[in-house]
């Protein structure tokens, strides 16, 4: 699939406030700093249609960007900010929680997992809940030249054996570089491949 058009379509807090529109959904998120925003932009080819940031917590609403005038991608705020104040991380867990479960056009969740570390303990749990509700995932580990391929693949082997501790059947799996753009066509073609079957 080739990305030819993408519009910022809207920002919203709660389901109710969503795009009027109906289209299929493809929602990201991630940890703070994991590389969210420069990967929507990889996918994109549009360096400026989501914001990136070195400050933890820039997203705090539902972003809905319009592609090819036929689907959503959608950029949900980060989980898991241990500097933000608590009545602040009760709110955005309020809007992610009311996304992920509500949101009927949403066809699949992108979980992005940093490559160069072992898949952390939120980043598990927040999958767990994921599973336990059937709610449709995929695990994009990010920032994959950071590492060379031999110590990538041990990372992700790692990770996989940590997943299946709680995982019957695992999600499926992509790797991603916003800096050489490795990952891209995968994981559009998937897309693309659930957009097919609708």
């Amino acid at each position: 699939m080739k990305i030819s058009e993408a519009i910022y379509a809207g920002s919203s807090t709660r389901v109710a406030q969503k795009p009027k529109r109906k289209l299929p959904e493809f929602a990201f998120i991630g940890r703070s700093n994991v590389g969210k925003s420069s990967l929507i932009n990889t996918l994109t080819g549009n360096g400026k249609l989501a914001m990136t940031s070195s400050t933890p917590g820039k997203t705090k609403v539902v972003n809905h960007f319009l592609i090819n005038d036929s689907w959503y991608l959608v950029d949900l705020p980060g989980y898991g900010y241990a500097k933000l104040p608590d009545k602040m991380r009760r709110e955005l867990t309020e809007v992610i929680r009311d996304y992920i479960h509500n949101s009927e056009e949403m066809q699949m969740l992108f979980v992005l997992v940093d490559s160069r570390h072992d898949i952390q303990k939120i980043d598990r749990d927040f999958l767990a809940e994921l599973g336990e509700n059937g709610i449709p995932c995929a695990i994009i580990f990010t920032k994959t030249d950071k590492l060379g391929p031999v110590a990538l693949q041990r990372q992700i082997e790692k990770d996989r054996e940590i997943l299946l501790e709680s995982w019957e059947e695992l999600p499926p799996m992509f790797t991603s570089s916003s800096a050489n753009g490795s990952g891209k066509e995968e994981i559009l073609n998937y897309i693309q491949s659930i957009l097919s079957a609708l």
